[in-house]
């Protein structure tokens, strides 16, 4: 398999501040990735560091004094990577709640509504399918700072709403389960892409209940514990206007085929 992806975007940066990107994919052991990113302010080259984070998070941070920041970023990857390794620590610390998946919120709502389910199999079907029928994707329907409870009640949300949800009931009913933002061939509109991962059966599974791209070509960029922790872009003391963003994702040859009871990782 050989994917494409890439992005674009334009910043201005009206008083001094310190960025955070992650839009570099994650580190894909088994493929074959070629990549370039390049950050230039008012037609100058600038200097990012280039932090790495848990499960190969790529952080690139850089002080911008002013000025319009172009950011540009493709890679090529080809081939399929491993499945993402899984830790004691990842276990326990995916079953908590977090700012945006409250699962102490739905601990009795999730026992009523899944509670006969035993596997984790079954469960992480009909959780998705639960979410995919209860919710409407509906562009600009929700605020950064709204969580799963609030998704819930809305009945509507983007993919990192659909995404939320899904974890926070998962690990009310006992499945660790974490939020990943990837390049999505397939989608469309075309944009930056959340869906669930969840600890079923030895491996980590992706669920995306939006049904919007098929999950065998998605492509890994950051992993954790909801949308803080996964976001492309983080301003930090100054004043930005996000200008332009643009996000490229393609796959070779036809789209394959995705069935939601189909256990499926990132690769």
């Amino acid at each position: 398999m050989k994917r494409e992806v890439g992005t674009q975007l334009e910043v201005d940066v009206t008083a001094a501040t310190t960025l955070e990107f992650q839009i570099a994919v994650a580190p894909h052991p088994g493929t074959t990735v070629s990549e370039a990113l390049s950050f230039v302010l008012d037609g100058s080259p600038v200097p990012a560091l280039e932090i790495s984070g848990v499960h190969g998070n790529r952080i690139h941070k850089l002080e911008v004094p002013g000025g319009t920041l172009r950011v540009t970023y493709e890679a090529t990857i080809t081939g399929r990577t491993q499945p993402a390794p899984v830790t004691e620590y990842d276990l326990s610390m995916y079953l908590r709640p977090s700012r945006y998946a409250e699962a102490d919120k739905f601990y009795g709502f999730a026992a009523t509504e899944f509670g006969s389910y035993l596997d984790s199999a079954s469960l992480l079907e009909t959780v998705t399918l639960w979410v995919g029928t209860r919710l409407n994707y509906v562009a600009g329907s929700s605020d950064p700072i709204d969580g799963a409870v609030d998704t819930l009640l809305a009945g509507a949300g983007v993919c990192r709403d659909f995404a939320h949800l899904v974890v926070a009931l998962l690990r009310a009913v006992n499945v660790p389960a974490r939020v990943v933002s990837v390049y999505a061939p397939g989608l469309y509109p075309m944009d930056f892409h959340a869906v669930a991962e969840a600890y079923v059966e030895g491996q980590w599974r992706v669920v995306d209940a939006t049904l919007l791209a098929p999950r065998q070509t998605l492509v890994r960029i950051a992993t954790g514990r909801d949308a803080a922790d996964i976001a492309f872009l983080d301003n930090h003391k100054g004043a930005i206007t996000l200008n332009r963003l643009q996000v490229m994702a393609i796959v070779d040859g036809d789209l394959p085929r995705d069935l939601v009871d189909q256990l499926v990782s990132i690769g």
